[in-house]
């Protein structure tokens, strides 16, 4: 039987988009059809993803500009039309626009953060969407950093809750299948895998890390690969065009040609016969100014495939990977003590201890369980 309680979803980062951001609000919006009556402020092609029963309207990406008026909008005409009881804004790009929205329907006001949301440095955000997230009534974060981020930027503590995002386990029966079925397809059946996987951004330090860690790696294990997969975004706010060169220049630089293989965007499947035919994932990333790694999400992608991660405690990665339990966490911009941990690792071999320890790691961060936080924290 459907609810008479009420909500609306006002988001850009929702499918058809690709990214972590975009599976947080697709399974935020899958709790609120749990006890809400749900419709949808998203982008265009958002209304294939959803209920055949929701209400949609959706909105082009760009320009910027012609986004954000036709989002508040939209986000109005669909208050007025469905009354909600609730509004909730997937990011602080839509906040004003769920904000006014929530306002006309005497609603409470939710919005999700996820650190880059907060540390935007342009002057028109910080004057504008910053103050309409500080009158939203309630605001969920996805780790510590940005819970701490929050509060530097004037959002009152009572306000905000934690909530990790999460990820889908793999059946763990196919993990050996999947190992052999990559290492074949790619030819890399003997070869030592290190795994970068997500969205290519300056942030990921992916060529700082083929510059400063890779070649002692390469030197003490001649048959080491070093696994890139993912695309620059195509359809994000901030630009990142660039990087892949980047990492073809540190690949250059470095003479490690042989060690390095770019694999661009692949499909689902394909990604997760990489987690587990991998051997370490690595999450060496930037600590730079303006910009901040929220959560780490690949990190409990990787656990959930038994896969330990090594990197640098930065942003919100400490709340994703447990230290010697799913990976280990070394001071930024410490690549020769990486360097170490890597080798240590693959040295001794990754025990099956570690690969168990990971995946018990990730099961406390399945979708069911982000569900039913998310709808305690939109209740609390």
């Amino acid at each position: 039987m459907q609810s008479l309680s009420r909500a609306l979803v006002v988001t850009r980062n929702f499918p058809p988009l690709t990214g972590g951001m975009e599976r947080v609000n697709y399974h935020a919006y899958q709790a609120l059809c749990r006890q809400y009556s749900v419709a949808v402020c998203g982008p265009e092609g958002a209304g294939v993803f959803a209920e055949k029963d929701t209400p949609i309207a959706e909105s082009p990406l760009s320009p910027l500009s012609s986004y954000l008026f036709h989002t508040q909008w939209q986000a109005l005409r669909m208050a007025w039309r469905v009354h909600p009881e609730i509004v909730y804004s997937g990011s602080g790009l839509t906040a004003p626009a769920a904000l006014m929205a929530g306002r006309a329907a005497g609603a409470k006001t939710i919005c999700f953060l996820h650190g880059l949301d907060i540390v935007a440095g342009h002057a028109a955000y910080r004057h504008i969407f910053l103050p309409a997230i500080r009158r939203f009534d309630r605001v969920l974060v996805n780790s510590q950093h940005t819970a701490s981020l929050a509060m530097q930027a004037g959002i009152k503590i009572e306000k905000i809750s934690i909530v990790h995002p999460g990820v889908e386990l793999p059946e763990w029966d196919e993990r050996e299948s999947a190992r052999l079925r990559f290492r074949e397809k790619f030819g890399l059946k003997n070869k030592q895998l290190l795994l970068s996987a997500g969205r290519l951004t300056q942030r990921k330090g992916i060529a700082e890390f083929i510059r400063y860690t890779l070649p002692g790696i390469a030197s003490r294990f001649p048959q080491t690969m070093l696994l890139i997969i993912g695309e620059e975004p195509k359809n994000a706010l901030r630009h990142t065009q660039g990087v892949t060169d980047d990492i073809k220049k540190a690949i250059r630089e470095t003479g490690l040609d042989d060690h390095v293989a770019l694999l661009g965007g692949v499909d689902e499947k394909c990604l997760s016969d990489a987690y587990f035919a991998s051997d370490i994932m690595i999450f060496p990333v930037l600590n730079l100014p303006g910009d901040v790694e929220g959560f780490g999400m690949v990190a409990i992608e990787a656990a959930a495939h038994g896969l330990l991660t090594l990197g640098f405690a930065v942003g919100g990665t400490p709340d994703a990977v447990a230290e010697g339990v799913s990976g280990c966490l070394l001071p930024f911009g410490d690549y020769a003590s990486l360097a170490e941990q890597i080798i240590r690792k693959l040295e001794t071999g990754i025990a099956d201890r570690w690969s168990r320890q990971c995946r018990k790691h990730a099961e406390k961060f399945e979708w069911e369980i982000f569900r039913q936080r998310f709808l305690a924290a939109c209740q609390a």
